[in-house]
């Protein structure tokens, strides 16, 4: 009996035509989403013309829409926005791709409303319209779209990006537009970026605050806005035609020193077989005021050097960045340049180095994520004088790692949080103290040996000794 009653399309379909669909009207009522989806299959019935049409009118309809989309009914919305979307893409794309791609391009613009109505965090919406920048690009090779009439489309969108909705477009648009469509599109970015730079009469400009230098005019804004919107839209167009020249042109002078625009363009030389280019341009960056190099540049800076021949710099300079850091990228990429058994002694000095680095948090972090959970328990027992219980935001996950496999290590962990808690009176964290606690109890049975840290018990006496007027404390424990 039970088998016959599981809800499933066979056994559904012994209930006739006739009760299915009197099951579908009743359920369906009160439920707008469900009615929507039982007409769209309805008129997939009378092609994908009809289906089109009904795409077309929903789209009009959520566009016109003026009510605040509230949290709890943000995956309700995109729910209908994906089954539209799905829809043009599935259905009306199979048939008339031309249809499809008027219609994907109607969805795009409801974009603006969507955010208007909703909080911007609201990511879940940019990620469904970041799909339908890849469904475009797909719908408008299979139309074969003019590339002039696609270039111009591609333009509009990106001058009402104003929520990052269509990112994604040129690089999704790069085949349908083609190398002709790339040429028209840039050339409409630089007119479009050039007219930014024509200021009107003083007394027709609109003044929108005032600063320490005085009036500041919408102009100057939207000017600003137009040409930083320009000016990335043709840095995707030089990636998209490898103008690694045309990419560089694009930087303003002032960010050209910035190490983690030297970076970028140097990773864009490498690859155009232009090292020594790239390591000019990375040696030039502005290292002023930084306590610390990006990651990036420091990578490409090696990568420059093996591919100027200069492999033993190259390691000397990542073993380098490696000491300064504790990144364990440098050290994965220096251990696969060594040869075998090479690396395993290079692996064996860079822990060495680790355990006697200054700051004992930052060496702690480098074992848990190497992952070298051995060498982090020897560390946390050689140097617990010089942990801080005040960094829970370390010491809680590192205690949860190592206490099934290390549990002294662990259990060194949460004391440390317990006895900063209760040595500076942060009663805030006394619920959080009774609970690494309570871990300590039930490691300690685990614990063959303390080692120079107090057992258990004796630690809980001592504790008590300690701390034994916070009663505040010792009330979480009964």
């Amino acid at each position: 009996m039970a088998a016959k009653t599981t809800l499933n399309a066979k056994n559904l379909e012994t209930l006739g035509a006739q009760r299915l669909a009197e099951l579908l009207i009743e359920i369906s009522t009160g439920s707008a989403a469900h009615k929507r989806r039982l007409r769209m299959e309805l008129a997939g019935n009378h092609g994908s013309a009809e289906v089109a049409r009904e795409v077309r009118k929903r789209l009009t309809s959520i566009a016109r829409a003026r009510s605040f989309i509230e949290w709890h009914k943000v995956k309700t919305v995109n729910a209908d926005l994906e089954t539209q979307r799905s829809t043009i893409v599935t259905v009306v794309a199979a048939d008339d791709p031309k249809e499809a791609f008027d219609l994907i391009w109607q969805f795009l613009a409801v974009a603006h409303t969507i955010f208007e109505r909703s909080n911007s965090g609201d990511s879940v919406f940019i990620e469904t319209f970041h799909r339908a920048c890849a469904d475009a690009g797909v719908i408008a090779s299979a139309a074969s779209i003019g590339t002039d009439v696609l270039a111009d489309r591609v333009f509009d969108a990106l001058q009402d990006n104003d929520h990052g909705q269509y990112d994604p477009l040129i690089a999704e648009m790069v085949p349908a537009l083609g190398k002709d469509g790339l040429e028209r599109l840039k050339s409409l970015l630089v007119k479009w970026s050039n007219e930014a730079e024509e200021k009107p009469a003083d007394a027709d400009r609109e003044v929108f605050g005032w600063g320490g230098n005085g009036p500041i005019y919408r102009d100057e804004i939207d000017a600003n806005h137009r040409q930083m919107t320009a000016r990335i839209a043709l840095q995707e167009i030089a990636d998209a035609q490898n103008d690694v020249d045309a990419f560089i042109a694009q930087q303003p002078e002032q960010t050209l020193r910035a190490p983690t625009i030297a970076a970028d363009i140097a990773d864009r030389l490498l690859l155009a077989g232009r090292a020594g280019e790239a390591l000019e341009i990375l040696d030039a960056a502005d290292h002023r005021g930084r306590f610390e190099l990006p990651y990036e540049w420091e990578r490409a800076r090696v990568e420059a050097l093996d591919a100027l021949g200069r492999g033993e710099e190259a390691r000397a300079y990542q073993w380098q960045c490696f000491e300064q850091s504790l990144n364990g990228e440098h050290l994965h990429a220096l251990l696969r340049k060594l040869p075998d058994f090479d690396d395993i002694e290079a692996e064996e000095k860079a822990f060495a180095f680790v355990h006697g680095f200054p700051d004992v948090h930052s060496a702690l972090a480098f074992f848990l994520t190497w992952p070298a959970l051995a060498e982090a328990a020897k560390l946390i027992s050689r140097r617990q004088a010089e942990l801080d219980g005040n960094l829970y935001e370390l010491m809680t996950p590192a205690a949860e790692i190592l206490q099934e496999k290390h549990p002294l290590a662990a259990t060194i962990l949460l004391r440390a949080m317990i006895g900063y808690a209760l040595d500076y009176g942060r009663s805030s964290r006394y619920r959080h103290a009774a609970r690494h606690l309570a871990e300590c109890a039930s490691l300690a049975p685990h614990i063959d040996d303390f080692g120079n840290a107090r057992p258990h018990d004796a630690y809980l006496v001592e504790l008590k000794r300690k701390h034994g007027n916070k009663h505040g404390f010792w009330s979480l424990m009964r």
